[in-house]
């Protein structure tokens, strides 16, 4: 028996409601269950109970045993003196409030039908289980229910992704401009020099992007520079050296310093993704594009995003991949599935995150645009579809991951829509 499974059969009053009565054997009725509390406090705001044909407004706290009231020392803590019912499996000890007075303990062993509880007893057996505890029973929730669901879950993955935002807002003394040059630095990295390029977004004062706007090749050098991929003595092709001497000039300039900034890795990593050419790529759109922070809130559809970063890396790496090592020639441009990534994990979430900080809303825009993105691949996706869920756009993938990551992994099946409506008809 755990707490969840107690909060769910209050909340959803799945038990013999006409038979209820509490530790003084007195009648109990419940009017209204009140509000879950996911946060500190009682369980459930503002229910109301009838004891005794007395009613009760107020709040009720939900334990495995009577003690545990003690146990977590609610006796001293004043927030628990509107408590007007204790909910409980087990019924082990009086409880008292601060000023002596009895609570009332309704105690849930004897009201409540076995089917509930053999239905609670198959969601965790994780016997055959191999990927999640609804498998054999997800791919069969109603699908209105489960397409709300998942956009909650999407929404709730923002709100996740916005709570970094605005501690970088916030260091930057509400700098947005600074924001956005941090999380696209993060995610032209992706996962294996995400933490590489991080740490030149904070080594890098923006005040000397703003002032390097318009200079592509200055731009560049400092991002290279400062990421050490200038520090060779032994190249000399003539783009590396005007690079590396720019830099030399910058650094005076500036008073830039590369301590603390980690150098990117090459190895596992395919040509395109090389920190070279993210990088070039990135001084190219900050020179082709000085508004960008105002262009990306301006763009409400995925056409717009798209042009936004139709940008190439430097002529230099049209035949080459690193310093003096020429290659098959081709333009470096990000592919669409990058400009996808960089959608769904940044400019995004940074529009959700803008529109909160301004009182305004963009959550038709987003999910419209997410909408129209085709899905992630991965082993989890891929796993979601092998037990029957179709998976048509970024959206739902985005929220997939949010459920699994958030909820499955966690065993948080009783705060989960699926997991509920596996129990719901139990009771």
């Amino acid at each position: 028996m755990k707490e969840d499974l107690l909060h769910f059969i209050w909340k959803y009053k799945k038990l013999q409601l006409n038979e209820l009565v509490d530790s003084n054997n007195l009648p109990i009725l419940i009017v209204d269950t009140g509000i879950h509390n996911h946060s500190a406090g009682p369980d459930f705001f503002n229910a109301q109970v009838k004891i005794g044909g007395q009613l009760w407004a107020g709040n009720v706290e939900i334990h495995l045993k009577s003690s545990d009231w003690y146990a977590h020392h609610h006796e001293k803590d004043v927030n628990y003196n509107n408590v007007i019912l204790h909910v409980v499996w087990e019924d082990d000890a009086a409880v008292f409030r601060s000023d002596n007075s009895e609570i009332p303990t309704l105690a849930l062993q004897n009201y409540i039908s076995k089917n509930l509880l053999v239905a609670y007893q198959d969601l965790f057996n994780k016997s055959g289980i191999r990927f999640i505890n609804c498998e054999k029973n997800i791919g069969h929730i109603d699908n209105f229910v489960f397409e709300n669901w998942l956009e909650r879950l999407y929404f709730e993955r923002l709100e996740r992704k916005s709570e970094w935002m605005f501690k970088l807002l916030e260091n930057s003394k509400n700098d947005w401009e600074k924001v956005l040059f941090t999380v696209l630095l993060k995610t032209f990295g992706l996962k294996i020099n995400g933490p590489s390029f991080l740490s030149l977004a904070n080594a890098l004062d923006f005040f000397t992007v703003r002032k390097l706007r318009s200079q592509t090749m200055g731009l560049e050098s400092v991002f290279l520079g400062m990421t050490h991929l200038l520090d060779s003595e032994d190249i000399f092709d003539d783009y590396y050296l005007q690079l590396k001497k720019e830099f030399r000039h910058l650094k005076n300039k500036f008073e830039l310093k590369e301590d603390g900034v980690q150098k990117p890795e090459f190895f596992r990593l395919r040509p395109p993704n090389f920190p070279t050419i993210r990088l070039s790529q990135l001084a190219n759109l900050y020179a082709a594009r000085p508004n960008l922070f105002s262009m990306i809130l301006n763009a409400s559809e995925l056409k717009d995003l798209y042009a936004i970063f139709d940008v190439s890396a430097s002529d230099y790496w049209n035949d080459h991949f690193t310093f003096g090592k020429t290659s098959k020639k081709s333009i470096k441009k990000p592919t669409q599935k990058f400009i996808d990534l960089l959608i769904i994990n940044t400019i995004l979430p940074l529009k959700f995150c803008y529109a909160r900080y301004q009182g305004t809303t963009v959550n038709e825009d987003i999910i419209r645009i997410m909408s129209q993105i085709g899905k992630e691949e991965n082993s989890v996706i891929t796993s979601f579809k092998s037990h029957g869920i179709s998976i048509d756009n970024a959206k739902e993938s985005q929220a997939l991951l949010q459920l699994y990551n958030e909820y499955c992994t966690q065993n948080k099946c009783l705060q989960c829509t699926v997991g509920n409506s596996l129990l719901q008809g139990n009771g």
